[in-house]
């Protein structure tokens, strides 16, 4: 089973915190595997190994537009968070999933991004965007190819089916993970309504070649995040073979697996406190 939770806008520090926690207690078992669905006010990541030649913005600039920069432990380079963003935190213990063909009960860290990505894709499909996975590259890229573009009505519908021939993919969601001693952390970023312009503050990935574009460009209107994420908590359950159960709180999630209702465990709620207000 996996615990699903919305947090709603957190800023970076708080959720990086906040995963530490329920990493540690994933390890000693208090929990089980939890998958957290949240937005982050606007930052800029920079991976294990990200060139910080590819924040190309000032400190000024990124000051004005109300950016935060981070360093962190997760897999990649450098990337934006921001509103309009689903980002997904899986705090998975990787030895209570089966690999494919069975011969092994511990899920590999490529297998397990594969899977992230096969959960996204299928995301993208359920709003009617073909999305695919390109050689050599982790995420999630627009298929141009498996556009129908037989309808194209609309003038916007018929300038994407021109270009569809010679416009590169579009990165829709990147993914970036950290495992220590099988227990997964950080994870994906889904663009949906995100405003595309921060990504000019940074070379994405370190990819020059290939844009970024959201699932609001491609459709050409805003979504609904809480389908989205209805979508995404439905598309893990197919792909890890795990039953979703959506918990409204922390309080219910922590009270749950240490026995005492409404409580956090001391580490929690010292954070909790910190904060002056609940996380979720």
């Amino acid at each position: 089973m996996i615990s699903l939770i919305q947090l709603g806008t957190v800023d970076y520090a708080t959720g990086l915190r906040l995963q530490q926690q329920l990493v540690a207690l994933r390890k000693e078992e208090k929990i089980g595997d939890v998958l957290l669905l949240l937005e982050h006010s606007p930052v800029i990541t920079l991976g294990r190994n990200a060139k910080a030649a590819n924040v190309v913005a000032s400190p000024e600039l990124l000051a004005q537009r109300g950016v935060e920069l981070f360093e962190c432990d997760r897999g990649g380079d450098v990337t934006f968070h921001g509103p309009g963003q689903i980002v997904g935190y899986p705090i998975f213990d990787l030895r209570g999933f089966v690999t494919p063909a069975g011969k092994r009960k511990t899920l590999g860290a490529v297998e397990f991004v594969r899977r992230l990505e096969e959960v996204l894709i299928r995301t993208c499909a359920d709003f009617a965007i073909p999305t695919k996975r390109v050689p050599g590259l982790t995420g999630v890229w627009t298929d141009l190819k498996g556009r129908d573009f037989s309808r194209a009505d609309s003038g916007q519908d018929k300038e994407a089916a021109s270009a569809a021939g010679v416009r590169p993919e579009a990165k829709l969601a990147a993914i970036g993970i950290h495992i220590s001693r099988f227990v997964t952390s950080h994870g994906f970023a889904l663009n949906v309504n995100t405003d595309l312009s921060y990504f000019k503050l940074i070379v994405p990935c370190g990819i020059t070649a290939k844009p970024v574009t959201s699932m609001q460009q491609e459709l050409g209107k805003p979504l609904d995040l809480n389908a989205v994420a209805e979508s995404i908590s439905r598309n893990f359950g197919v792909v890890f073979q795990s039953q979703m159960l959506w918990v409204e709180t922390l309080d219910a999630l922590l009270g749950r697996a240490v026995g005492v209702p409404m409580q956090y465990p001391e580490n929690l709620r010292r954070l909790h406190d910190e904060r002056g207000t609940r996380l979720a």
